[in-house]
């Protein structure tokens, strides 16, 4: 199988996979708190999880594995799509306050939840 061949098969794969975890688990959590919830809580997560795969591997030592992982099951897990419309959708409905708390804590979560996640995946290197 040619080198680009493999890598689009390991990430359609991949995207198939986070897609469906990113579907249940948003819903889930979702149906069980708020919506927002649901996906602040995919977002925070996929991005912990992206920085633990980052820390443990790189890419000139495991291809394959960033393929699948980060590119592929992380970016179909990941919604800040539907982070998006859902602070958009709160700021046409005049509920600004929301849609600041939400983007702020997005932002911050997020950006801690990689950083702890490539931390942890750098001990696990040692």
């Amino acid at each position: 199988m040619n080198e680009p061949f493999k890598a689009y098969l390991y990430v359609g794969l991949g995207s198939a996979l986070g897609g469906i975890a990113r579907f249940w688990l948003a819903g889930l959590i979702g149906w069980r708190f708020h919506p927002t919830i649901g996906v602040l809580f995919v977002n925070v997560t996929g991005s912990f999880l992206i920085g633990l795969i980052a820390g443990l591997t790189s890419a000139r030592s495991a291809p394959v594995t960033r393929w699948f992982l980060m590119i592929g099951v992380m970016g179909g897990y990941t919604t800040f799509s539907s982070f998006s419309l859902q602070t958009l959708e709160l700021m046409q409905k005049g509920e600004w306050a929301g849609a600041t708390a939400n983007a702020g804590a997005s932002l911050i979560f997020c950006l801690v939840g990689v950083w702890l996640g490539f931390l942890l995946g750098q001990l696990f290197q040692r």
